[in-house]
């Protein structure tokens, strides 16, 4: 690497950025203070001042005078939108929570995710298929593909107790969304899963993001007849 490639606020951003995504610091932790990070890859502090504004301004830190940085609790998020969490949706319409893990294994990509992420060749991913509920009534159904090689965490988290929408809004901030939303007949197994008729008009979202070029999950959401999103950029 070369002193200019070394010095550059982008690559100080990026190697404090995998500090954050590999859990070195998680949410909530306090970071080291510019001048020991400055000491610590052997650049300027305004370098690493530089650095730490764009995490703050991606949501990923937030930055307090006179106390320091710290590793957001919630990250923002900004790219593209706010991912909702979804129990806290429901919570917030006054609504009792529920939540299904229907089933979870390791498989390679589909040709289908494949495209979504635009990979040359399949990789290693969690798909996982779950239930969201408000008062006991079905809300959103989802099956999602998490990327092995970029969340290999996942594989240790209790999915039958936290959702991966959750986790992965807490733990793995994007830095690129693809979001396509429409709606579509409900068919004869949307109704077994979401307790709706046959061609009632359901509300669909596939969402796809990554964290530089790397993938981390590509989800596609059925939600109940009447679901209305919101969101906020």
């Amino acid at each position: 690497m070369t002193d200019k490639q070394r010095h550059s606020w982008v690559s100080i951003r990026d190697s404090i950025r995998e500090m954050i995504l590999n859990s070195t610091y998680g949410p909530g932790d306090k970071l080291p203070r510019d001048e020991e990070f400055a000491a610590q890859f052997g650049c300027a502090r305004s370098t690493v001042h530089r650095a730490m504004r764009d995490l703050a301004q991606s949501g990923l830190v937030e930055r307090r005078r006179k106390g320091g940085t710290t590793v957001r609790r919630d990250p923002v998020t900004r790219a593209t939108l706010n991912i909702p969490i979804t129990r806290l949706e429901v919570e917030q319409k006054g609504s009792t929570y529920g939540y299904q893990l229907i089933r979870q294994s390791v498989q390679p990509s589909s040709p289908a995710i494949m495209a979504n992420f635009a990979l040359p060749e399949a990789r290693p991913m969690l798909r996982v298929e779950a239930l969201h509920l408000a008062d006991s009534r079905p809300y959103i159904f989802e099956d999602r593909w998490i990327c092995l090689e970029t969340v290999p965490e996942i594989t240790s988290v209790d999915l039958t107790r936290e959702s991966a929408n959750e986790w992965l809004v807490r733990n793995r901030p994007y830095s690129r969304c693809d979001l396509r939303l429409y709606a579509r007949p409900g068919s004869a197994s949307d109704s077994e899963i979401l307790q709706s008729k046959p061609g009632d008009a359901l509300f669909v979202m596939e969402r796809t993001t990554w964290i530089g070029e790397a993938p981390i999950t590509s989800l596609s959401a059925v939600a109940h007849p009447g679901y209305q999103l919101l969101t906020q950029g």
